[in-house]
């Protein structure tokens, strides 16, 4: 029988993706994976991450404020963080994979590169053009990278707040603390979702690595960009895999530890 996974934030951390899918038993031709986005930026194998997803047959990939930062400058070639927020690792994966002799230096607040959007493999482009903005299943699940505001359809929304948002995330942990988790009338949701499921806000702000929930909303970004985890979820049994900590997959890099 099929199953149904969401997975969090991996910033380019093949290693810890390879690791998840063996350790859930993951079925490329017959699961769904649900990825929350921010495929791109903080470990160097950003390429081999976007390959291995394109292996699942059935993958909805959401996108993350990493991948649309990533995604502006594929079609402006203007790189909105000047290639910082670990988004040097991304450049530095496609560059060992370019087709002509690329580079990557120190510049005033940032780095430079001569990498354009020719270097990279036209699947890849297509990949982060593809990538939805939320995601809604048949049992009004939302699946959404940073947040929304709650108070507002979602549909209403930009992509900047399904990106970048965290005070839905915020609000739920307070409610949680004020009423001790129980979901209570004063934590509304406008589209009434009955779960919501989001990355971007690493839950190692909260000292752990495991996966959290406030209210009903489950956080999957478990630090794997920093010294977390890469996690994988069973969205109807809420059974949880997880990666080695990411910075011990990767000893000779930073990622985004800087």
């Amino acid at each position: 029988m099929s199953k149904t996974y969401v997975m969090g934030d991996v910033h380019g951390a093949y290693r810890a993706l390879v690791q998840v899918l063996e350790r859930s038993n993951f079925n490329k031709e017959e699961d769904t994976l649900i990825f929350l986005g921010d495929v791109c930026d903080g470990w160097n194998e950003v390429y081999e991450c976007v390959e291995e997803l394109l292996t699942i047959k059935n993958l909805i990939s959401i996108l993350g404020n990493h991948d649309k930062v990533f995604l502006d400058w594929i079609n402006s070639a203007t790189h909105g963080w000047g290639w910082l927020q670990g988004a040097k690792a991304t450049a530095d994966s496609y560059i060992r994979y370019a087709e002509r002799e690329c580079v990557i230096y120190a510049g005033k607040g940032g780095y430079l590169t001569n990498l354009t959007m020719l270097d990279m493999p036209l699947k890849h482009i297509q990949f982060y053009q593809n990538m939805l903005f939320k995601y809604t299943d048949h049992r009004n699940r939302c699946f959404v990278h940073g947040g929304f505001n709650r108070h507002y359809l979602i549909d209403d929304q930009t992509i900047d707040v399904l990106c970048w948002d965290r005070d839905l995330w915020m609000a739920a942990l307070s409610a949680k603390s004020a009423n001790k988790g129980s979901i209570v009338n004063n934590f509304k949701i406008k589209d009434n979702f009955k779960e919501i499921f989001i990355g971007h806000t690493p839950t190692i702000m909260w000292d752990t690595t495991d996966p959290m929930q406030a209210m009903n909303i489950h956080n999957l970004d478990t630090g794997a960009g920093y010294k977390g985890k890469l996690t994988i979820m069973d969205v109807d049994t809420k059974e949880y895999f997880q990666s080695d900590q990411v910075d011990l997959l990767y000893p000779e890099q930073k990622g985004r530890n800087k």
